[in-house]
């Protein structure tokens, strides 16, 4: 069976699929991405740093984890806000910058 549509079928179809999509997207996934938990691989992956880096913060606590039955886990939500706590301002503007140079 074949069926035509015409533009405006079309954009009342998109329509619809925009509807439904849209609080999946105006929360950018935040109810599901909130409860993400890292093992250490996948932790390494997320910060772009090797497994050896994670440990180390772990043995010295100096990253938030939690031990289930002995392996290390990483809930993002709080690997996300410990980031947050590290993150370095920018005082130098283009202009001071600029300045600096000449």
């Amino acid at each position: 069976m074949k069926t035509e549509l015409e533009p405006q079928d079309i954009e009342a179809i998109a329509g619809k699929v925009i509807e439904k999509l849209r609080p999946l997207i105006s929360s950018n996934g935040k109810h599901d991405r909130e409860d993400v938990i890292f093992d250490v691989p996948g932790l390494a992956k997320y910060l772009h740093v090797s497994r050896k880096w994670i440990y180390e913060r772990t043995q010295f606590k100096e990253i938030p984890h939690q031990k289930v039955k002995g392996l290390l886990r990483f809930r993002k939500k709080d690997i996300d806000k410990w980031l947050n706590s590290h993150n370095v301002p920018a005082i130098n503007t283009p202009e001071r910058i600029l300045k600096a140079i000449k």
